[in-house]
């Protein structure tokens, strides 16, 4: 019997493929071959142009996805925060993973805080929504856009002579770089992105349908439920806010005393104008309450940013 997931061929994604795959086979059948089939996106291939301007929601997934349809491979395992709302025909998400640190990190040369660092200091990111959130809080600042893998980005703090740069905390602990960390960003003013600091296993809905299915014996032991009710309700917000990559949105959801808390919000590109909120709701419930909180953002004012943003 033999197991063939799909991965980008990063550093960091094939580190969490590789800890899914060591997973699976701890927890399920430590004798299933597993093959890890390394495929290229077009988010990996695009790496001169800003995520924003390339105006693709499936960046980092649409070839993968391709690979699940034709049979090429059997799954993908996905940064969640990759991955659009609606999937294609077909696919589903048969686990998603317990949520690692969901916090974006400051990395800076010098060790310097954010509130250290001088006007016109140069942070490079390559999210809008840090963009955003960062100039909010800090109108100082000076944003360089910043793509490539975490390797290259983290390089670039230097070869770039940048003062600081922003990425994911999760993806540098899973590399084993905390140690290069200068500083969290707190949840209060800085929310990541939807799904941030997950890994989401995309299948083929047939393979996972009734029981007694290999494919679905494995996933179900890598599934965490916490989880999975938390970025439900963050991924029925994005829906509801009709976002991507290239709309400033964050939000943040969390299990608190048997009760879902999700904090969500929606910025102009220049952190001028910022709408934020919060509920709580029935984690049971999860979809419905990020489509209200979607609402309650619109109508606070979300909706004329934006219209904003598509327009220009």
């Amino acid at each position: 019997m033999k197991l063939r997931i799909g991965s980008r061929g990063s550093a960091l994604a094939l580190c969490q493929t590789n800890m899914i795959a060591q997973n699976i086979r701890y927890y399920y059948r430590p004798q299933l071959e597993i093959d890890i089939v390394k495929i290229k996106t077009k988010g990996d291939k695009v790496t001169d142009v800003p995520l924003a301007k390339i105006g693709d929601k499936g960046l980092f997934v649409k070839e993968l996805e391709e690979a699940i349809l034709d049979g090429r491979v059997d799954l993908a395992v996905h940064s969640l925060k990759d991955l659009p709302t609606n999937l294609p025909p077909g696919l589903t998400i048969g686990a998603i993973t317990k949520r690692e640190e969901a916090r974006d990190a400051l990395i800076s040369r010098g060790g310097c805080s954010l509130k250290a660092l001088p006007p016109g200091a140069a942070v490079g990111t390559s999210s809008l929504r840090r963009q955003a959130q960062l100039l909010h809080q800090y109108p100082h600042l000076r944003i360089v856009s910043l793509r490539g893998n975490l390797d290259t980005r983290i390089r670039k703090l230097t070869q770039d002579n940048l003062d600081a740069i922003i990425i994911a905390a999760a993806g540098v602990r899973r590399l084993g770089r905390e140690s290069e960390i200068t500083q969290l960003l707190p949840l209060e003013w800085m929310l990541p992105a939807v799904g941030q600091g997950a890994l989401a296993i995309e299948v083929r809905e047939e393979d996972i349908q009734g029981p007694g299915t290999y494919i679905r014996e494995c996933l179900q032991i890598i599934h965490h439920l916490p989880t999975a009710l938390s970025v439900y309700a963050e991924r029925a917000l994005l829906h509801h806010l009709e976002g991507g990559c290239q709309v400033p949105i964050g939000a943040y959801a969390e299990l608190k005393d048997n009760k879902l808390r999700l904090q969500g919000m929606v910025a102009s590109c220049d952190g001028k104008k910022l709408i934020r909120n919060e509920l709580w709701g029935k984690p049971e419930r999860p979809e419905a309450l990020g489509e209200d909180l979607g609402r309650q953002l619109l109508d606070a004012g979300a909706q004329d940013i934006l219209a904003n943003i598509v327009r220009s």
